[in-house]
Order: C-alpha cells, then sequence, then structure tokens
C-alpha cells in the first residue's frame, strides 16, 4: 500500500504513478501538498529538495 513519504497518508498505486517518481514513490500527496504544486511535480523528491 503506497503512502506519502512527507506525511505518512495513504495514496492509491494511480496516484504514485502519475504523480511519484519512477519507482512511484510520492514525497507529496493532496493532504500535504497544494494541486498546483502537484501539477509542476511536487510530489517528487527531486521537486521537494
Amino acid at each position: 500500500m503506497p503512502t506519502c513519504n512527507n506525511c505518512g497518508a495513504f495514496v492509491t498505486r494511480d496516484f504514485a504513478r502519475v504523480f511519484g517518481d519512477n519507482q512511484e514513490n510520492v514525497s507529496g500527496c493532496v493532504e500535504c501538498t497544494t494541486g498546483r504544486d502537484l501539477k509542476s511535480g511536487g510530489a517528487t523528491e527531486a521537486a521537494t529538495q
């Protein structure tokens, strides 16, 4: 079950596939990241550094 690496919230596999990195790691989700940041790649580790 995928979870957000930032806040620990559950994310679906589809969310991880679309918004995560190539290994489906998610570093931001709808619970801890704005929609604008998600659309800009804010759920990937590289974008949050």
